[in-house]
């Protein structure tokens, strides 16, 4: 491993008190996220009054974290490996170059409010048994965490989370008993386990234990580490006194079969490592039935989503042209008879234009939209009239029945989503608003440093206007601690909080008395960036003026597969032509099935990025080079370009470089 130092000479916040703590972010291609938290953690130092240090562990992140947020935290040490070295062995070198007497483990996607450290720092003083500490965690619409808290995992304790019991039962001793649902999250319990997100530790406990057991890469180590911790006789704490916020989606994907595998793998080795006999091999079975019922959950949803949607929506089509057939002969032309296997033929046809034109609309994306919906039936409605007035005539049976029956498929369709919904397996776009709906909290100073990074990020017609911070200020729509007052004379869906005058402990606090559904982000006074997370189950947002990555955007994706599909059976037709100027024609014609059958994609990254929003492998970098060609700028110039490629992508960037590159598509 090689590992880089970045020193300076002042990398401590130094104060009145004595070397108390460390604080130790671990980080992985959540820049925006740790730039947030920086902010926070420094306010809090400030607040507090104590000396600390700041350790950021950066885990071979590919997003350019420390060309972003080096010159901008001057007072912290960065520390950058070459490689991933997982959780709990970058957390362990951040361990050995402290040097306070309380360590803090910290994730990067959280906002910490300028009492937590002094809070936690005085239960210490206070309570000699404490060996470590952690706070009460929220999401980033202000909700509970579970894992804030909780309990040992067990056969039983597993088995009953597994099952949902747990849900069931939120405040059941019994049933929730991994997360302690029946302790109050609103006062101090001793509990069992510290959540890795946010864990205090007495530097001599540390020294004593070793620090994290560095055979868990990911997950697990905070629930070995708590275990040892009570095992040489301290105890471990939860603090409801303060609140931090935990962008959980950003640090985990929680839903994926992945975390699955990790999470459940990491419970295994802490169970072969603490438990014996058959209480260990009960858990490990329980362990491989959770992956094997996990990932069947996993694998169904994706069926319902990618393949289920598309097939039940055919079922849908075929039956309202049917129904309509039988309609439009009975009632309306009963002097036609409309062959059957002209039917046959036509309708199954029909249908497939329709789920083609459907999908490039934008109707199976991630999120339903009504409006998706509506859109992709207009244009596959017309795409079907105007391929129907180009048949021949005896192919041809009634436009009325083609109209009709897209109209009964529409609300056919729009039903059969809604029925989907509301059993939470398709997921309901929240941002389907087309008028203004986003509020920003913040002096007018805030407002407009946050209207810029909005309108680099295209989305400043959003904004309905400032929430004011001071009672008195008239220029506002209305005041920040009557928020929840503005609805319904106001229709807004988001909110983001500014801070500077107002602390980041106000913002955590008001989040709790906020309408229901309201989406929440957030902009730190020092920072160029504003982030958010409506789920702890998904990925989050981050907006700033690098403006996100267009090429991650689901109409970009689908154009740029649709022009290599076309370019590659554009190219197989005409193939004759291609012997002549190619310079390999047999390469060139098997890279072209390739593409055509999605191995490969015409245009790609110059390198295998894996911070980019995935591409399938190219033939043709996004430099113009192939990629079978030795590239001849360095590693740090080829990440930029494809940055550029993946950030400011358009669809008619690959028809340009394919032209230019043409008789180098065989290399």
């Amino acid at each position: 491993m090689r590992e880089q130092l970045f020193l300076r000479n002042s990398f401590k916040l130094s104060f009145r008190a004595g070397m108390e703590l460390s604080i130790i972010i671990v980080n992985y291609n959540v820049k925006h996220f740790l730039e947030q938290s920086l902010c926070s953690v420094e306010k809090a130092i400030k607040s507090s009054n104590i000396e600390a240090e700041i350790i950021v562990v950066d885990n071979h992140s590919l997003d350019n974290t420390l060309v972003y947020l080096k010159p901008r935290f001057s007072c912290v040490r960065f520390i950058t490996n070459d490689q991933n070295l997982g959780f709990a062995k970058a957390c362990n070198q951040g361990y050995k170059m402290s040097e306070c007497n309380y360590i803090l483990f910290l994730n990067p996607d959280t906002i910490v409010p300028e009492d937590c450290f002094s809070t936690c720092i005085s239960f210490f003083k206070t309570h000699a048994d404490a060996g470590a500490v952690g706070v009460k965690m929220l999401d980033g619409r202000g909700k509970l965490l579970k894992e804030s808290k909780r309990a040992f995992p067990s056969p039983v304790t597993s088995l009953f989370k597994l099952f949902g019991f747990a849900r069931l039962f939120p405040r059941s001793k019994t049933f929730s008993k991994y997360h302690l649902g029946h302790l109050d999250e609103n006062k101090n319990h001793e509990v069992d386990v510290l959540a890795g997100a946010y864990m205090m530790v007495r530097r001599n406990i540390l020294d004593e234990l070793g620090g994290f057991d560095e055979i868990f890469f990911m997950y697990g180590e905070d629930v070995d580490l708590s275990y040892r911790i009570q095992k040489i006789g301290y105890k471990n704490y939860y603090l409801a006194e303060t609140s931090i916020l935990h962008f959980k989606g950003e640090s985990t994907r929680k839903g994926s079969l992945n975390y699955l595998r990790l999470f459940y793998n990491a419970m295994s080795i802490f169970v072969s490592k603490h438990y014996s006999g058959g209480k260990a091999s009960a858990f490990n079975f329980f362990i491989h039935v959770a992956i094997w019922f996990r990932a069947a959950m996993s694998a169904f949803g994706k069926f319902i989503l990618w393949i289920g949607l598309p097939f039940i929506d055919a079922m849908l089509i075929l039956f309202s042209f049917w129904v309509m057939k039988n309609i439009w002969a009975t009632y309306v032309r009963p002097d036609i008879q409309y062959p059957n296997k002209l039917l046959l033929i036509s309708f199954p046809a029909f249908t497939i234009v329709y789920l083609i034109v459907a999908y490039y609309a934008g109707l199976y994306d991630k999120w339903y939209r009504r409006s998706e919906l509506l859109r992709s039936t207009l244009i596959a409605t017309l795409v079907l009239l105007a391929a129907y007035a180009l048949l021949p005539e005896r192919f041809r049976f009634s436009r009325g029945i083609v109209l009709f029956g897209a109209v009964v498929a529409f609300f056919l369709i729009s039903i059969v989503r809604w029925l989907l919904i509301k059993n939470n397996v398709l997921k309901k776009s929240d941002d389907k608003e087309e008028n203004p709906h986003t509020l920003i909290v913040g002096s007018d100073d805030e407002f407009q440093r946050c209207r810029e990074l909005m309108q680099h990020a295209g989305l400043h017609e959003k904004i309905l206007g400032r929430v004011a911070v001071s009672e008195n200020d008239e220029s506002g729509i209305g005041y920040w601690k009557r928020l929840h007052m503005l609805q319904p004379t106001i229709d807004f869906k988001e909110v983001i909080f500014c801070e500077g005058v107002l602390a980041f402990k106000n913002i955590i606090e008001s989040m709790g008395v906020l309408p229901k559904n309201i989406r929440v982000k957030f902009h730190a006074a020092k920072s160029q960036s504003i982030v958010g997370s409506d789920s702890k189950d998904t990925s989050g947002e981050a907006l700033s003026k690098e403006n996100g990555y267009k090429i991650a955007n689901s109409y970009n994706r689908r154009t740029k597969r649709l022009i290599d599909f076309i370019v590659s059976l554009l190219f197989i037709i005409t193939f004759p032509i291609h012997f002549i100027f190619v310079r390999s024609p047999l390469s060139f014609f098997d890279n072209c099935f390739k593409v055509l059958f999605a191995k490969r994609t015409w245009i790609g990254y110059t390198m295998n990025n894996g911070a980019l929003p995935h591409l399938r492998k190219g033939i043709i970098g996004c430099n113009g080079i192939s990629l079978n060609t030795a590239q001849q700028l360095p590693a740090e110039s080829l990440q930029m370009v494809d940055y550029w490629y993946a950030r400011d992508y358009e669809p008619v960037q690959d028809l340009k470089l394919l032209w230019k590159t043409y008789r180098r598509l065989a290399d």
